[in-house]
């Protein structure tokens, strides 16, 4: 089912669902107004992908007016640095007509908020932003209606401002959205859909504000799951596998069993020590004599692009048109390259953490997770607990980049909460952060492709493995091409990946778009035809010609054939429905190796940006994590045995590699909203590689650029 509305918004098979029925929900919220909204528009259908529960037909989202005049939105989206704790309000509060300082944020509590799939792939704005806003235009229409009882006064006729009603010919005849709802819970249905405010009359929307959360994150008031401190509370360490696809054989617990406070459990292979401090539960697991077997996967970092495709799937296509031959005939060069890109950790700076907290036959649980719903049913199901008996709480998180998708910690938290009979706070070390991490998956992407006397691009065959197809469809004016993936980018066939892997920010498209912009500039090079004159010859797509002239105007290119030595870079790509363009200076020590990026310029298009700094620090975040995975993030492993196990060998972007970062938000106010969080870590490896090639000749086609694979480069040269 298409929305007219909401261009691009596709709410085929997209549920959301409270799980609890109103009468508890009215008791959980304490007193206020509630408006309560019927099922039939977009707000019945919020979410995509792993929607599954159709809503109450009473209401579909909601929000609640205290008698404080506070307003209190209620998310399933949970706040691990991307903003929406202050965007969300923004869209609320400007619907309402209530100043952004009055809206308060419930987010991620699974007994108070409706239900989410969880808070990954830039679709907070998208896809939670317009119910919202249908929720804060339907309750003004609501607070409306009752000021004008309470004033005995027609609609027309009265007027709104930072929750205030008043007569439009005489203001001092007044009532706040407070004295309405004070000692009241009222409870009225809207049948009708009531209009969204336009772009002319936004007052907080298109502002930029700073972050609601700044200052408690910057003084360390912030509270994290780590944070969550409970009476009798015990710290668990425990026992892992020196290698994924190690069985447990033996374990002797003798020693262990003799320490003083120590809680040992066992259950089956799942062993765990617990202690009233951390420290002393780190020492007792070090007592553990255990025995595991040896993985049967026998590939490392270097063997495993060749056992990767021997298991791929059958591909299946993403995009075609055309015919491929026809377009070889045409071409007067062709070019077949194939891209490597290896595994990547999230190594987020909050590691994995749960507290748990079982009283009776209900469990409470605090953790830093992407998906509280989900995992509300994981620790269920591993309780044995009905889901309504399962209550989680998301307290901000720190970082996730999809692998807190993920709710391992969580689930051994509540089984040593209900083994124990006392509340478990399970932190994971950083060893264990990259040993349980679900990794980005190591890909490989094959391109054949022409161009023709005229620099055009004649054909286009590219096959990706293992990435997905998240950012693989050309963009480019490609008459005779091809797309095909094979694998999902979630996992892998049985016997492919030696560990776990998952998503990781703007899942396969940083394989994708390095892979496709480098050969965009292989063909550029070899057409003897400037990078950005080259992507403008094969584009049709206007947005995107914009944002590419927006980023060359900032940056002031100017045409040159490359390999020009100047060390300049380009890249464009697409994804959460935001086009990016970004272009790069480096300078790069033959003698070490060593990258050094200058300079980074990045023009995005995400339609209306609800906080233009909000959407410039996320730009700023992209980049600097995107040097990471271009320049030095790789894991090493053998046999199942991760070899990076903290940030002494795994490369983080340190402040010596930033450059100076300018960013362009070409805000469309007429145009929805778009995915921020993720599309401009998208082109950092292609503007990189492309910039290395401008300033030293050397075409790199594996990730990251390392100063090992520079030099390698450069001798094969």
């Amino acid at each position: 089912m298409k929305n007219n509305e909401y261009p691009g918004l596709d709410f085929t098979d997209i549920k959301q669902a409270f799980p609890m029925d109103r009468r508890e929900f009215l008791k959980l919220a304490g007193k206020g107004i509630f408006i309560l909204f019927t099922v039939g528009d977009p707000l019945a259908l919020a979410e995509t992908g792993r929607g599954r529960q159709a809503l109450p037909t009473d209401f579909n989202a909601f929000l609640r007016v205290g008698e404080d005049g506070k307003v209190t939105c209620f998310t399933g989206k949970i706040e691990m640095g991307q903003g929406p704790i202050t965007s969300l309000a923004q869209m609320l509060a400007d619907e309402l007509d209530v100043a952004r300082e009055s809206v308060d944020m419930t987010m991620g509590d699974t007994d108070l908020c409706p239900w989410d799939m969880g808070t990954f792939g830039s679709m907070t704005t998208r896809f939670f932003g317009p119910p919202l806003r249908q929720a804060g235009a339907t309750a003004r229409r609501v607070l409306l209606e009752l000021a004008s009882e309470h004033l005995k006064t027609p609609i027309g006729e009265l007027t709104v401002e930072n929750g205030v009603v008043s007569k439009k010919s005489n203001g001092a005849e007044r009532v706040t959205y407070a004295q309405l709802a004070k000692g009241k819970r009222i409870e009225r249905r809207v049948t009708e859909k009531v209009p969204v405010k336009t772009p002319s009359e936004f007052k907080v929307m298109g502002k930029p504000v700073t972050r609601t959360d700044s200052l408690e994150k910057v003084t360390g008031k912030a509270k994290y799951a780590g944070d969550i401190q409970l009476p009798g509370m015990l710290y668990a360490k425990i026992l892992r596998p020196p290698a994924h696809g190690g069985k447990l054989l033996d374990v002797d617990l003798s020693e262990v069993e003799k320490m003083k406070d120590v809680q040992v459990v066992r259950d089956g292979d799942f062993i765990a020590v617990l202690h009233k401090y951390p420290d002393e539960a780190e020492k007792a697991l070090s007592k553990v004599k255990a025995k595991f077997s040896q993985p049967e996967l026998d590939v490392d970092d270097k063997t495993i692009f060749d056992h990767l495709l021997k298991t791929a799937a059958e591909g299946s296509p993403v995009s075609q048109n055309g015919n491929i031959q026809e377009g070889e005939k045409r071409a007067a060069a062709t070019f077949d390259e194939t891209y490597l890109d290896g595994y990547v950790a999230h190594a987020p700076m909050e590691p994995h953490t749960a507290v748990a907290r079982i009283e009776g036959n209900k469990a409470t649980v605090w953790a830093s997770t992407q998906t509280p719903f989900p995992a509300k049913d994981e620790v269920a199901r591993a309780l044995g607990f009905p889901p309504e008996n399962v209550r989680v709480i998301t307290p901000f998180v720190g970082g996730g980049f999809g692998g807190k998708s993920n709710n391992m910690q969580m689930v051994e938290a509540a089984r040593l909460a209900k083994l124990t009979g006392k509340p478990v706070q399970v932190a994971w070390s950083r060893k264990e952060e990259f040993f349980n991490d679900t990794f980005r998956p190591a890909a490989i992407v094959k391109i054949r492709s022409g161009v023709t006397d005229e620099g055009r691009i004649s054909f286009w065959d590219y096959r990706v493995y293992y990435a997905g197809s998240r950012g693989s469809e050309p963009f480019y004016d490609i008459p005779h091409q091809s797309t095909i993936a094979h694998g999902s980018g979630w996992g892998g066939r049985p016997g492919s990946h030696p560990f776990g892997t998952g998503p990781w920010r703007a899942p396969g498209n940083n394989t994708n778009t390095f892979a496709r912009e480098s050969q965009i500039d292989v063909m550029a090079a070899k057409a003897g035809i400037d990078p950005v004159e080259f992507r403008l010859k094969n584009l049709q797509d206007k947005k995107m010609i914009r944002v590419l002239k927006a980023a060359a105007e900032k940056f002031g290119w100017t045409a040159a054939k490359a390999p020009s030595g100047r060390g300049y870079g380009v890249a464009c790509g697409i994804d959460s429905g935001t086009y990016v363009t970004t272009m790069a200076e480096v300078e790069v020590e033959k003698k070490s190796g060593h990258v050094q990026v200058k300079r980074v310029v990045c023009a995005q298009d995400m339609g209306l940006s609800i906080n233009p700094q909000g959407a410039t620090i996320q730009i700023e975040g992209c980049i600097t994590m995107g040097l990471g995975y271009a320049l030095g993030e790789h894991i090493r492993f053998k046999r199942g045995e991760i070899l990076d196990v903290n940030f002494d060998t795994y490369k983080l972007p340190r402040f010596s590699w930033l450059p100076k970062i300018e960013t362009v938000v070409i805000d469309d106010k007429n145009a929805s909203p778009q995915g921020g969080g993720e599309p401009a870590i998208i082109t950092m490896g292609g503007v990189i590689a492309n910039a290395i090639y401008d300033a030293i000749g050397v075409r790199l086609l594996q990730l990251p650029m390392n100063p090992e694979r520079v030099k390698e480069g450069l001798a094969k040269a």
